[in-house]
């Protein structure tokens, strides 16, 4: 609102407070309805329903989101849903959970993940949607989880991998210097490794309360509000931000001692390989094209971080890096991201979407029960 708001821009305000007042907000919150097609553990794989009147062609994206944080970072809000953008598209789209991680899980380390819930989840939305090779969509940690799949487990039917905010090298993030002399990783004496290993695990509710306060804009400052009165896009989407970091939560275990451990002593991935299990995994083992996006604004994967990973590619078939508006959420699914952020995506899965395979005699479609699910 200007200083002296005009007319319209009272009314306008006016209206946006009324709506609130009554309603409870100005944005729609509905989330795009999806079937549980295959479960678990830790597993929970859904694939959103055809919009109304479109018919659903082309290889299918998998959305994979980070630990800890919701899955409502691909449907925010309705006008600014990449699920909701996907689907009015025709394309065939579909997500893995997590579910809830209890603390009888905290044995789990990250190779419950690259060797149990992304390789299913490929293979269920691989022959959910006719044996067509799936696009995997990761945001922040999720994107690392998927590059660490992707190199891992060469045989899976993947068409492409894009990452978006995923800082590969974090000795390039300046929000986590302050930390690594708390680490000590040569000694394994520092602060916080002592406080980690008497808990046998990370605190959810310490963890959550700091990756939510870290790893998104700031939102719903009163002076921010009053000056967008006016705005109902701009209010709306402060409202679903502030939705989703309510719904941040944290894993107790291994995994988070693993992620947070390494990555905060700066040298997990950064020379382009990573313990998993048993076992090294190397990203140079990355066949398939990889799109690599940064926001130019993004405090918790800034644009040397997520760069980082473009050389260490060196077995993909093509790495492109784009730099696109917007901050570690509002790169993923702000209001700026419908002309930037979801077009370059749009390119890139058509680029790399292949025909039809042959059809099979005698075949059913997908690969379990599927139920309805009305949960965000």
């Amino acid at each position: 609102m200007d200083l002296i708001p005009s007319p319209q821009q009272v009314v306008a305000a006016a209206g946006n407070v009324a709506h609130t007042v009554l309603y409870g907000g100005v944005a729609d919150l509905r989330p795009m309805p999806r079937t549980l097609v295959d479960e678990g553990d830790r597993r929970e794989v859904y694939h959103y329903r055809p919009a109304r009147g479109v018919a659903p062609a082309g290889d299918p994206v998998l959305l994979v989101p980070p630990l800890a944080a919701p899955a409502l970072c691909f449907d925010l809000r309705r006008g600014c849903s990449l699920v909701e953008h996907l689907v009015t598209q025709g394309r065939p789209t579909y997500l893995v959970e997590y579910g809830e991680v209890a603390l009888r899980d905290r044995s789990l380390g990250m190779e419950h993940w690259v060797d149990e819930v992304l390789p299913q989840a490929v293979r269920t939305v691989h022959e959910h949607s006719g044996d067509r090779a799936v696009h995997l969509v990761g945001w922040s940690l999720g994107g690392i989880l998927t590059l660490l799949a992707a190199a891992d487990r060469r045989d899976l039917p993947i068409a492409s991998v894009t990452v978006v905010g995923s800082p590969v090298d974090v000795t390039r993030v300046p929000l986590v210097a302050p930390a690594r002399p708390l680490l000590d990783p040569t000694r394994g004496t520092g602060a916080l490794t002592r406080a980690y290993r008497a808990l046998g695990g990370v605190p959810s509710p310490l963890l959550g309360r700091v990756f939510a306060a870290a790893a998104v804009e700031a939102v719903a400052r009163p002076l921010v509000l009053l000056s967008h009165l006016d705005d109902t896009d701009h209010l709306a989407q402060l409202e679903a931000v502030t939705r989703f970091r309510a719904n941040m939560t944290a894993y107790p275990g291994r995994t988070y001692g693993q992620l947070y451990h390494r990555f905060l002593a700066g040298t997990a991935l950064a020379r382009g390989s990573m313990q998993v299990g048993e076992r090294t995994v190397d990203l140079a083992d990355v066949e398939v094209p990889t799109l690599v996006l940064a926001g130019n604004t993004d405090g918790i994967a800034p644009l040397a971080a997520v760069r980082a990973v473009v050389p260490l590619l060196a077995g993909s078939r093509e790495v492109r890096f784009e730099i696109v508006p917007g901050g570690h959420l509002g790169t993923l699914t702000g209001r700026g991201a419908r002309e930037t952020t979801w077009p370059v995506l749009d390119e890139w899965v058509a680029q790399w979407s292949g025909p039809p395979p042959p059809a099979r005699r005698g075949r059913s479609s997908g690969t379990s029960s599927t139920r309805p699910s009305g949960r965000p």
